[in-house]
């Protein structure tokens, strides 16, 4: 059997529950040890204790505790992952942080997750930057893109507590990984919490206003990072083709690419309508998996 590196998921919430079914359904290089929370009634703990996996109610101390505990999925909060990063570094853990803290670069896996690979700390910024930072990418790769504007709706039922208390990091956040990692001069992050029943799915609308681009270069680049993205979060989806159009700014006629996309949950733990909640928890894994991989690669090595 392939070795595989064992990792823990700090937080049982929503998304570390979801992140952990992902792991056990493909665990490929990596073996899940320990789910650790604070609450030990929680339906994370009870759902992993169910599925074989070592849980505990002590949170980081308990992941602290194990010393064959690699990686770590931080699945709690901005606040809390903060303090966490520390601790995890100085016993010598990887962090994936799940949380707007952004300790650590930012990390987009189909766009910069090889230029990190031996970092101790890694950001998965927040649903909407992995959802649309791969799309500001593609097209920044063939064009100047000047100002870069996402607007995120998901459903009100999908954003939990943490996910409120977070709505502050979630704009800063998202607006800077569109700058650092899209390649956008300017960008900016709006998010709507859709309360409508039944639940609607992840729908993100993405303005670019660009320059010294060609539009069938700009679609073929756009058609390629879609493909890519598709292979870890296969709901990720374009409703339509990009719309090109020219409109006056106050800095005069700029071309502008409009781009509809949708993101549907794979429906490991949450509902499909939570494609803004899947779309964190399969990038993770994918950065967990690459990560893992990069860990056996320098064993072998030695």
């Amino acid at each position: 059997m392939e070795k595989q590196v064992k990792v823990a998921i700090l937080g049982s919430g929503n998304i570390g529950t979801d992140l952990m079914y992902k792991i056990l359904k493909k665990p490929e290089q990596m073996t899940l040890g320990l789910m650790a929370g604070i609450d030990l009634q929680s339906e994370g703990l009870a759902r992993a204790k169910a599925e074989g996996v070592p849980v505990s109610a002590n949170g980081i101390d308990a992941v602290l505790e194990d010393p064959d505990i690699q990686i770590v999925f931080d699945a709690t909060s901005a606040k809390a992952h903060s303090s966490h990063a520390k601790r995890l570094r100085e016993s010598g853990k990887i962090a994936v942080d799940l949380t707007p803290a952004a300790v650590g670069p930012y990390v987009v896996p189909s766009v910069n997750l090889t230029e990190h690979i031996d970092k101790d700390n890694v950001n998965m910024i927040t649903c909407g930057g992995q959802a649309t930072i791969p799309l500001v990418y593609a097209v920044s790769k063939v064009a100047k893109v000047e100002y870069a504007e996402m607007v995120s709706t998901v459903s009100s039922s999908s954003a939990g507590p943490g996910t409120r208390q977070n709505i502050d990091e979630f704009t800063f956040t998202t607006s800077r990984g569109i700058e650092v990692i899209g390649g956008a001069e300017k960008g900016k992050a709006i998010i709507i919490l859709n309360p409508a029943k039944p639940s609607i799915i992840m729908r993100n609308t993405l303005y670019l206003a660009y320059k010294d681009g060609d539009s069938d270069q700009i679609q073929h680049s756009i058609d390629l990072i879609v493909r890519e993205v598709q292979q870890y979060v296969p709901g990720y989806a374009l409703r339509g083709k990009p719309i090109f159009d020219k409109r006056d700014t106050p800095q005069g006629k700029k071309d502008i690419v409009i781009l509809l996309l949708e993101v549907e949950g794979a429906g490991d733990f949450l509902p499909p309508s939570a494609g803004n909640l899947d779309i964190m928890t399969a990038s993770a894994k994918r950065v967990g998996d690459m990560l893992a991989k990069n860990i056996i690669h320098m064993l072998a090595r030695e």
